[in-house]
């Protein structure tokens, strides 16, 4: 009988690691301007061992010398700091428990003056946006916001849900390139964003360097690049839009890069990142607040709650690859022995694939999408190696289980 067809690019044989609940058929990061119907993307690395990356990678941190890396850490600082009034490092972020863990971290523990650069969510939620002005008014910093062209930034996420089923690219093209282009335009070369990559689903060996891979934030041209899915030439073409509309989605050019000297780097490199750390730091220095509410689709309230989107993206990360939010945050808990692995998977089996109703109607109103219409492009993007239909619903042929 011939194996079921995968999609993606994906593994045909599910594997399911042995020390948290991550699958191997989880993505790794990708430049989202890449990003096409047809895209065959790396997934997490596992050892013969059965021991995804990011587990190993958490093994890695216990042997770091983190007094060593925060003497780096406070060279690079002396290198870039400024007593003059200006701002020397930018930190992007639109107020969550990483954002202002990075800024405050830098700022009254370090002495750097960094400017803190905003792109908003799709539809920020109501306590989302409070943080975000708790991050500003309680934690103390200076903001730049840039508010995109909503027609444009609709007509964009609405097709990256239609061809990608990916209802958060619009999002993540700005949170990437916002920092390094306001950067170069304001003369300030260094950018800090939080945890390294690693800490998730990439391969270990991005983690032998603060740099983020410019890979992610530059361009040498146009040629390949496409925005919701569709390259910039149909874009301008078929839907009538400019460079000017489509420049704050784009990342910067490489010459432009080479200019200017800007560096990308990860905090989480020289300070042990942890999200419930970060999490109670940023609630006790910018008066961050969890959801008042559970996050549908998993058990938590304090990951990634700024947008109404969110809860929809990671509903359609189960939708093609397996893997739903419960995973993603049991994941991390296990490595950093906030759960047990037993624990994590009776979490995955309770709350994985949770349809997001709270706010659903309100994002399918605002995109122009029939929910109906909705529905059939999850089922087109279910890849045959992952599902099945029984009794007329879906379910998943591989599910973690305890070992």
């Amino acid at each position: 009988m011939a194996n079921p067809t995968t999609y993606y690019g994906l593994p045909s044989e599910v594997k399911f690691c042995k020390r948290c609940v991550l699958s191997n058929q989880a993505p790794c990061s990708y430049p989202e301007f890449l990003h096409t119907k047809n895209r065959i993307a790396p997934t997490v690395p596992f050892g013969d061992d059965g021991v995804c990356d990011p587990c190993k990678y958490n093994d890695k941190k216990k042997n770091i010398d983190w007094e060593q890396r925060e003497k780096e850490l406070l060279a690079l600082c002396d290198k870039h700091r400024k007593n003059d009034g200006s701002y020397d490092c930018i930190v992007p972020g639109s107020g969550g428990k990483d954002s202002g863990y990075a800024a405050h971290l830098l700022k009254y523990k370090y002495g750097m003056h960094p400017l803190t650069v905003t792109w908003p969510p799709i539809l920020y939620t109501d306590y989302g946006h409070r943080n975000f002005l708790n991050w500003i008014e309680e934690g103390g910093f200076d903001n730049i916001t840039f508010k995109p062209n909503g027609k444009v930034h609709r007509l964009l996420t609405k097709l990256s849900i239609e061809n990608l089923l990916h209802p958060f690219q619009s999002f993540i093209l700005g949170q990437k390139n916002l920092a390094p282009k306001a950067a170069i335009q304001l003369g300030i070369p260094l950018i800090f964003y939080g945890e390294p990559d690693a800490e998730y689903n990439n391969p270990i060996s991005e983690s032998t360097s603060a740099l983020r891979d410019k890979s992610y934030w530059v361009m040498n041209n146009l040629d390949g690049i496409h925005l919701g899915g569709v390259p910039i030439p149909r874009l301008m073409s078929e839907y009538d839009l400019g460079m000017n509309d489509l420049s704050p989605y784009l990342p910067a050019d490489y010459r432009t890069v080479e200019r200017s000297g800007i560096e990308v780097h990860c905090l989480g490199y020289y300070v042990r990142w942890t999200p419930q750390e970060a999490y109670y730091y940023a609630a006790e220095h910018c008066g961050f607040q969890p959801r008042p509410f559970r996050t549908q689709g998993t058990y938590s309230k304090y990951n990634s709650i700024d947008d109404k989107i969110d809860d929809l993206h990671y509903y359609t990360t189960i939708i093609k690859f397996g893997i739903g939010r419960a995973t993603y945050d049991a994941s991390q808990e296990i490595r950093n022995h906030h759960l047990t692995r037993e624990e994590g998977v009776a979490l995955v089996h309770k709350f994985d694939g949770e349809f997001p109703d709270r706010y659903f109607d309100e994002i399918m109103e605002y995109l122009d999408i029939r929910p109906e219409h909705f529905h059939e492009l999850c089922d087109r993007h279910r890849s045959p190696h992952l599902w099945e239909k029984v009794g007329g619903e879906w379910k998943l042929k591989h599910q973690v289980t305890n070992l």
